[in-house]
C-alpha cells in the first residue's frame, strides 16, 4: 500500500531558520534537526484535529433567502449591500419590525462583505449570537447594511461599492463606519438597524444623518460572530429613529453569552421600562473639554448648547463639569488601536486568548483574501497596520501597553464626574456631514475618516455608554448631542436621552 502524505505541509530546515529569526533567535544545525523531528511527531496532534468535527452552532439555513445585490433605482443612498429577507418567529417583542445589520454582522447563508473587496463572495455558515436573539424575539431581517471598507473610517466614503449618502443631503456623505446603518433607518428602508462601534461608527453616522444611535456598555451586547478591531473596543448596538426603539431593541440583543470572550458579568435591565423619566429628575454635567475642539465648528457647538439651554428650561438641572484629561482621550485610543487592529489583523481576525466561539470559516477566507489582495485594503487600514506593527516592533508593545493603563485612569476620570450627575452631555461629533467630493487627495482621505472622533473614540477604550440624539441643525445639517453615563447604567442614558427627546419635541410643536 503506498505511503499516505501527510495532511499538514512540514516546515523545510530554511523556514525553521527564518521563522526563528522573525523571533530574533539564531538556531544551530543541532536544534534545527532536533526541532525536525520534534515538529513531526507535534503535527501528528493537529492531523487529528482535521479528522474531529469542528464544533459549529447548528443553523438551519439552507431555505433562507440568501438576497441579491439592489440596484440604484432600489437603493439611492447605497445603504445596502445585500436585500434579503430572514423571517423570525412568529411573535415576540420585535414582531413585525424590520432589521437591517451592518455588514460585518454574520447572517448564515448570506454574503458578508464588510464593505471591502476582500470579502466578497464570503458566505458566513453561522448567525452571529445577536441575529439569534433578534428572529428569537420576531424581528425580520431584510439587508445587510454598506459600511466602510474592513470598518476603519468614520467618513460614510470609504466603501468598496461607493459612499453612502446623507439622507438630509445626497450632496454630503453618512458618516462611518456604520454608514448604511443609519442612512436605511433614516430613510425608511429598515425600522432599526444594528451598528459597530470601535472609534465612534455607530454614533458618528447617527449624529450626521439625524438617528439615535447608542453605543452600549463594553460587552453589555454580545459581539460573537461580529467581525472586529480589537476585543476590548468592539461594540455592537442599535441604530434607531428614536429612543424607545433603541431600548427595546436593546432588551433583546443585551446579556451574557457564554461564547463572547469580551465578556465578564454582564448586568442587564429591563431598559424599555426604565424610559419615561421627566426633565425635572435630570443631572446633565455639559463638559467643557467637549467642545472648542481644533476641528469644532462653531455651528455645532452653538447647536448643543441651544438645545442643553432648551432642556434646562424643560426642568433638566444642567451644569458645567471638567475632565481635563478627556482633551488625552484620542490620543489614548490612538495607541490602543493602532496595535490592536495590526494584531487582529495578523491574527487573520480573530485574535487569542481568549475563552468563547471562533470561526474557523471566517479565519480561512481572511487568511487567504489578505495574503492575495491586501493591497486592496482601504487606504486608512493600510496606514493602520503599517503604524501599528511599527510601534510594535520598535517600542516592544510600550505604548499599547501605556494606552491601555492610562485608558483605566480616564474611566476612573469620568467616573468622578458623574457621581454628582447622571450624565456627561457634548456634541458627538465636532463637525457636521462632509461634503461629498471626488476628488481627494490620500492625505485628504486619511483627514477626513479621522477627524470626528475626539469626543467619541475616549468612550470606547473607556466602555462607558454613549448615546447620540438628535439635537439640531447646523447649516441645515443635523447635529447630535452625546449622552454618556456610568458603566453598566444604560438604563440612565437611554431615559435622560428619551427624556431629552420628548422635551425637543415639545418644543418643536
Amino acid at each position: 500500500m503506498p505511503e499516505i502524505p501527510p495532511r499538514i505541509q512540514r516546515p523545510s530546515s530554511e523556514e525553521i531558520r527564518e521563522i526563528a529569526r522573525e523571533h530574533h533567535m539564531e538556531l544551530s544545525e543541532a536544534e534545527v534537526s532536533a526541532f525536525e523531528s520534534a515538529i513531526e511527531d507535534t503535527l501528528l496532534a493537529y492531523e487529528r484535529l482535521d479528522e474531529l468535527p469542528d464544533p459549529r452552532r447548528p443553523i438551519e439555513y439552507t431555505d433562507r433567502d440568501t438576497g441579491y445585490r439592489p440596484g440604484a433605482e432600489e437603493n439611492p443612498l447605497n445603504a445596502f449591500v445585500t436585500r434579503c429577507r430572514v423571517e423570525g418567529a412568529d411573535d415576540g417583542p420585535l414582531a413585525g419590525v424590520e432589521v437591517g445589520l451592518k455588514d460585518n454582522v454574520s447572517l448564515a447563508g448570506v454574503e458578508m462583505t464588510l464593505g471591502s473587496k476582500l470579502f466578497e463572495g464570503y458566505v458566513p455558515s453561522t448567525d452571529a449570537t445577536i441575529v439569534t436573539r433578534l428572529l428569537d424575539a420576531g424581528a425580520t431581517i431584510t439587508g445587510k447594511l454598506n459600511m466602510e471598507d474592513m470598518a476603519f473610517s468614520g467618513s460614510g466614503e470609504l466603501s468598496a461599492t461607493g459612499p453612502v449618502l446623507n439622507p438630509h443631503s445626497e450632496d454630503h456623505i453618512a458618516g462611518g463606519s456604520s454608514s448604511g446603518s443609519a442612512a436605511a433607518v433614516v430613510n425608511g428602508d429598515v425600522d432599526v438597524a444594528i451598528g459597530g462601534d470601535q472609534g465612534g461608527s455607530i454614533r458618528i453616522p447617527a449624529a450626521w444623518s439625524g438617528a439615535v444611535g447608542h453605543k452600549p456598555t463594553h460587552s453589555l451586547v454580545p459581539y460573537t460572530g461580529i467581525a472586529g478591531l480589537g476585543r476590548s473596543f468592539d461594540h455592537a448596538g442599535p441604530i434607531c429613529t428614536s429612543v424607545e426603539d433603541c431600548a427595546r431593541v436593546l432588551d433583546v440583543i443585551a446579556g451574557k453569552d457564554p461564547l463572547d470572550p469580551r465578556q465578564g458579568g454582564v448586568p442587564t435591565e429591563n431598559y424599555a421600562a426604565s424610559l419615561g423619566g421627566d426633565p425635572d429628575d435630570v443631572r446633565v454635567g455639559v463638559l467643557a473639554e467637549g467642545f472648542g475642539h481644533e476641528a469644532s465648528e462653531a455651528g455645532v457647538d452653538d447647536a448643543v448648547h441651544g438645545a442643553l439651554s432648551a432642556f434646562e428650561d424643560a426642568g433638566a438641572e444642567v451644569t458645567e463639569v471638567s475632565v481635563p484629561m478627556h482633551a488625552d482621550g484620542l490620543a489614548i485610543w490612538t495607541a490602543v488601536a493602532n496595535e490592536a487592529t495590526a494584531a487582529t489583523v495578523d491574527a487573520e481576525g480573530l485574535g487569542h486568548f481568549g475563552k468563547g466561539f471562533y470561526d474557523t470559516g471566517f479565519a480561512d477566507y481572511f487568511g487567504k483574501a489578505r495574503r492575495s489582495h491586501a493591497d486592496d485594503y482601504p487606504i486608512t487600514l493600510k496606514l493602520t497596520l503599517v503604524l501599528g506593527q511599527y510601534l510594535s516592533n520598535s517600542y516592544r508593545g510600550h505604548y499599547y501597553a501605556k494606552g491601555q493603563n492610562l485608558a483605566r485612569e480616564l474611566a476612573e476620570r469620568y467616573d468622578e464626574a458623574l457621581a454628582d450627575v447622571d450624565v456627561l452631555a457634548m456634541p458627538t461629533t465636532p463637525q457636521t456631514a462632509h461634503r461629498r467630493r471626488d476628488d481627494l487627495t490620500a492625505e485628504e482621505v486619511i483627514d477626513r475618516a479621522l477627524s470626528m472622533l475626539p469626543n467619541t473614540s475616549p468612550f470606547d477604550v473607556t466602555g462607558h455608554p454613549a448615546m447620540s440624539v438628535p439635537c439640531g441643525t447646523s447649516d441645515d445639517l443635523p447635529v447630535g448631542l452625546m449622552l454618556v453615563g456610568e458603566r453598566f447604567d444604560d438604563a440612565t442614558v437611554l431615559r435622560t436621552a428619551e427624556a431629552f427627546e420628548r422635551s425637543r419635541d415639545r418644543e418643536a410643536t
